[in-house]
């Protein structure tokens, strides 16, 4: 059991990091004009306006924005940490996070997200910003394996 709550520790200290640099591909492809608006800023704008919340002001909506983009990353990093140890000896944890990534990303983006209406499916969606989003969680999955399993080690 201890060991299974430090996997998870590290996989969440993973996720940070991986959160920090997926965050930096998504502002990079913004500041190239690929992406428009994040998916974090405008699911959290839909589900402020559903809770009676989007009255809040714009600096609001960012800390939501960015404090649910964080905890997501931390808790997906998490449940990452314990299926790391799983992994065999052969597989590089860098390799194994980005399809786990990649993963995040076909669930969110061509599962729940549409589903929920939060944002359209990616054939739908702005050309570019599915793309680069892939990137983002490829970058996301393969720094939080590759630091967690640092931390874990």
């Amino acid at each position: 059991m201890k060991r299974m709550a430090m996997d998870a520790a590290a996989g969440a200290g993973g996720g940070l990091a991986g959160t920090a640099a997926m965050t930096a591909v998504m502002l990079a492809a913004r500041q190239a004009g690929i992406m428009g608006e994040a998916p974090p800023r405008r699911i959290t704008d839909r589900l402020l306006a559903r809770a009676g919340l989007g009255h809040l002001d714009r600096r609001e909506k960012d800390a939501a924005a960015l404090a649910g983009h964080i905890a997501y990353g931390i808790g997906v990093g998490a449940l990452l940490g314990l299926a790391l140890r799983r992994l065999p000896a052969h597989v590089p944890p860098a390799v194994a996070g980005a399809l786990a990534g990649l993963a995040v990303w076909v669930a969110s983006y061509e599962g729940w997200v549409p589903a929920l209406g939060l944002m359209p499916p990616p054939g739908r969606d702005r050309p570019g910003r599915p793309a680069s989003m892939i990137a983002a969680h490829l970058v996301y999955g393969a720094v939080t394996a590759a630091v967690a399993r640092r931390i874990g080690d």
